[in-house]
């Protein structure tokens, strides 16, 4: 891959992704597969004034490995290296760059159980970086990079020579990255631009919001009181201005925990913990899935939704038009990061304290009695379409159209 397009990523994860400041550490999380970019993050952190750039590298195969034989005991230990680790990020606010480059599928033969298990044990003892960084107590960025699994599942037709260029070439296009143009600067427009959106849907208070297609999804959602829809830019609790996700088209806020209900039909595969849940429906009551199915990976999706009791309960609702950069190139990327910005989506799991007024400066006893959700996972899904339909209730129980067949109205 071009190494003048990659600096170009890197430069835009560092100064508009974490937009790094001055004296901050800078983390980058990253696949071993990944280590190019990871080496021009770090120097593309120091330029730009990190004081020091820690690298945590991770391995998709070893993880495998460690799930296929290790014990339940020593999957659910969590060591005390790695709790001082977390501890250090939190304690020095550091911005945190994680680099996404999922194996689809990898985690097919592993028992749910065992990582369900491993990942209750992980937040009991680091919980707390969750937190820290769901209500953004310092600057995070998620972006991806290819790796040839991952590509081959994207392109599986395209000669193995050639695969990841060509998966690099779609992620650089969706992250606005070419030869000839500043990401930098368009990537303030485009946050701008995210921004108006915010604003025309906060203006609107919208008490509920329903959906349907002919998928099946007939769906009511509302919203918590006072709710604030979000997406683009964010300021961190250290007043930071910064972009979470590249890319990013959503613009999304919390649903109310106990006010979802109807029916939704997912319209992409979902990816969770390297098993790919396909064709699945859930099934809501007062804010819980109370029914489900999915063609393949059924114990999977059972897994997720039993995790805890906030895994069955919805965090998030975004909405999307249809006709967007990433939809329009017709790719299934098989990455949340990705397929969740072609598609309207909804998360079952942790709300984020941001898309409630004054939510980051809220007791957890506050926001729950606000209709927050608390869970250990947020997993976001794709149910948007083409012929999607969106109606919001305002306050007063007038009627607005929000998407006709699959785009914004406004």
């Amino acid at each position: 891959m071009n190494h003048k397009l990659l600096k170009k990523f890197a430069d835009l994860a560092v100064k508009v992704g974490v937009n790094v400041q001055k004296g901050q550490i800078l983390v980058v999380n990253s696949p071993v597969d990944c280590s190019e970019l990871t080496r021009l993050i770090v120097e593309s952190g120091y330029e730009a004034g990190a004081s020091f750039v820690m690298v945590r590298y991770n391995d998709d195969i070893v993880n495998k490995t460690l799930y296929t034989y290790a014990s339940m005991e020593v999957l659910t230990d969590v060591p005390q290296y790695m709790i001082e680790q977390y501890k250090f990020i939190v304690e020095n606010k550091a911005a945190v760059i994680s680099i996404s480059a999922p194996t689809p599928g990898l985690m097919k033969d592993i028992d749910p159980l065992k990582m369900q298990a491993a990942a209750k044990a992980a937040n009991e003892k680091i919980g707390f970086y969750r937190k820290h960084m769901m209500s953004n107590g310092a600057q995070w960025l998620v972006i991806a990079a290819p790796t040839l699994s991952w590509a081959t599942k994207v392109f599986p037709n395209e000669a193995p020579d050639k695969v990841v260029d060509k998966l690099w070439e779609a992620i650089l296009s969706a992250s606005r990255v070419t030869e000839d143009n500043d990401p930098v600067k368009d990537w303030h427009l485009h946050m701008d631009k995210l921004a108006k959106h915010n604003k025309m849907l906060n203006d609107f208070n919208f008490r509920t919001l329903k959906f349907n297609n002919a998928c099946g999804t007939d769906l009511t959602i509302d919203l918590v009181e006072n709710h604030i829809w979000g997406g683009g830019g964010e300021t961190a609790k250290t007043g930071v201005y910064f972009a979470p996700n590249i890319p990013t088209e959503e613009t999304f806020t919390m649903p109310h925990s106990h006010k979802v209900n109807g029916k939704v039909v997912a319209t992409m595969p979902l990816n969770y913990q390297g098993k790919l849940i396909e064709e699945f429906y859930l099934v809501f009551k007062d804010g819980k899935v109370v029914d489900y199915d999915a063609k393949k990976e059924k114990a999977a999706l059972k897994s997720l939704l039993e995790l805890d009791e906030g895994s069955s309960r919805l965090g998030e609702v975004a909405l999307i038009s249809y006709d967007s950069p990433i939809s329009n190139t017709k790719i299934l990327f098989y990455n949340t990061l990705f397929d969740e910005n072609a598609s309207c989506h909804l998360a079952l799991g942790n709300a984020y304290t941001m898309n409630i007024l004054k939510g980051n400066d809220l007791s957890e006893e506050e926001l729950l009695a606000k209709g927050y959700n608390k869970s250990i996972t947020h997993v976001d899904f794709m149910f948007g379409s083409s012929d999607m339909n969106i109606v919001g209730i305002k306050q007063d129980g007038s009627e607005v159209q929000i998407f006709k067949d699959g785009n914004f109205v406004f």
